[in-house]
């Protein structure tokens, strides 16, 4: 795909353009070629709901896990349990041999006290603010599809349920843990879905190459001579270098780097001194680096420590500067890209999907994934009464409220990805993988 711009009204034009017979949330285009039994919408309502009133945060979700296993206990899964998290992994074997294509769902919810209202809404002081129970029973909702097709099967599919990707690096902790060696070799393929608050529901989105920002955090402290503050001469203050660093940084943003290679540099955290009239010792200030290619994350690496190091220099100071990038770019695959739209659109017509103008500026751990084996991750909306001039809570906020009803088509839309992308490398599906 090129990378042009298009406006969300011309979705369709872009990649994989496509037919479509579908209109709305849940309803199912028969196009799709998997058939959805009857009661199948509301039994996955029904599960995502119970998640949502129990979420659990971070890599350890006993409670999560056991809803997760027992929603697929009978789908006839080969079925391994994480050492180092509480994730799941399920081999759904299919009819025929063949390769191996990944789904992921991420399962941890948020630290965030909920003020939904909802009737199932979390009174735990957690919250599924992200979406993650919409993920989790999407998936099981998948691989339900998935299990009553598996003679059609030209080879297997790996079911990735996932803790930890709030901030915790989860896919990281599972790539260790050997969930892309699940199926006894590699998948050539990975796909997962985000649900979104603050899009129209069931409007489904995706971009060729970079979907979302890498992060990165600088630290930095700042090592000066404490003092007297009618004294001034006789420290060395490490607090106008700091903030000559901070100043710094944004002009580094605006002529050292190309605005068509973008890199936000946001300082959020700032700490020095303890008294007005007492020169402190030392300063420490902390930046998120947020940078959208490789290459640009590499320079940041190292020519943002360089650049506060040089002015701590030239105050007689010495600093200790740090890069860390916690999180790689999510970086679609090309071809698979527009197989993901192709393929949505395929199912739900052309009028559902947009094709993105731009990158998302928040980060994703599914990069990780991304970085060993070629897919697309994409956006499902899920803001039932959407309306651009009063735009709903979104992701992460203590009001966001879900659209449970695009579960369905998010489940379709998974399992459509798996079974068409295994025919496609059996020699009979998309030409175009």
């Amino acid at each position: 795909m090129t990378q042009h711009e298009q406006r969300p009204e011309q979705a369709g034009a872009g990649i994989g353009a496509g037919p479509g017979t579908a209109s709305g949330p849940g309803a199912v285009a028969a196009g799709g070629g998997l058939r959805v039994p009857d009661g199948f919408l509301e039994d996955l309502i029904a599960l995502r709901r119970r998640l949502h009133a129990h979420p659990e945060v971070g890599l350890m979700l006993p409670r999560t896990q056991e809803m997760i296993l027992e929603a697929i206990a009978d789908l006839d899964l080969e079925i391994a349990l994480g050492t180092e998290t509480t994730s799941v992994v399920g081999v759904l074997r299919g009819g025929r041999p063949g390769p191996a294509v990944l789904l992921r769902g991420d399962m941890d919810g948020l630290p965030v006290v909920e003020a939904t209202g909802l009737p199932y809404a979390a009174d735990t002081g957690t919250m599924h603010a992200c979406g993650h129970d919409l993920h989790m029973a999407g998936l099981v909702g998948a691989a339900r599809l998935l299990a009553a097709h598996r003679e059609e099967l030209p080879g297997s599919v790996i079911l990735m349920f996932q803790p930890g990707e709030e901030g915790y690096d989860g896919a990281g902790v599972m790539l260790r843990e050997g969930v892309l060696e699940a199926a006894g070799e590699r998948p050539i393929a990975a796909y997962g879905i985000h649900v979104s608050a603050d899009a129209p529901s069931g409007q489904i989105s995706t971009r060729a190459g970079t979907l979302m920002a890498a992060f990165s955090v600088l630290e930095v402290r700042v090592i000066g001579r404490g003092g007297h503050g009618s004294r001034p001469h006789e420290a060395l203050d490490p607090i106008p270098a700091m903030a000559e660093m901070i100043t710094a940084l944004q002009t580094h943003v605006t002529r050292r780097t190309s605005v068509f290679d973008p890199v936000v540099v946001t300082v959020g955290e700032v700490h020095a001194g303890s008294a007005p009239n007492i020169i402190p010792g030392e300063a420490h200030f902390r930046a998120g680096v947020r940078t959208f290619s490789p290459r640009m994350a590499t320079r940041m690496a190292a020519q943002l420590p360089e650049l506060v190091t040089g002015i701590g220099r030239s105050h007689g100071l010495t600093v200790e500067a740090t890069f860390r990038t916690v999180l790689p770019a999510t970086i679609n695959d090309d071809a698979e890209a527009g197989f993901f739209a192709r393929t949505a659109q395929g199912i739900f017509g052309a009028e559902r999907y947009v094709d993105l103008e731009n990158p998302r500026t928040g980060s994703e751990d599914f990069s990780r994934v991304l970085a060993e084996v070629p897919g697309a991750y994409g956006f499902v909306g899920a803001a039932k009464d959407f309306d651009p001039e009063d735009m709903p809570a979104s992701n992460h906020s203590p009001m966001a409220v879900f659209d449970d009803s695009v579960l369905a088509d998010q489940a379709l839309l998974l399992a459509t990805l798996a079974r068409d992308r295994l025919r496609a490398a059996a020699g009979e599906g998309d030409p175009a993988i």
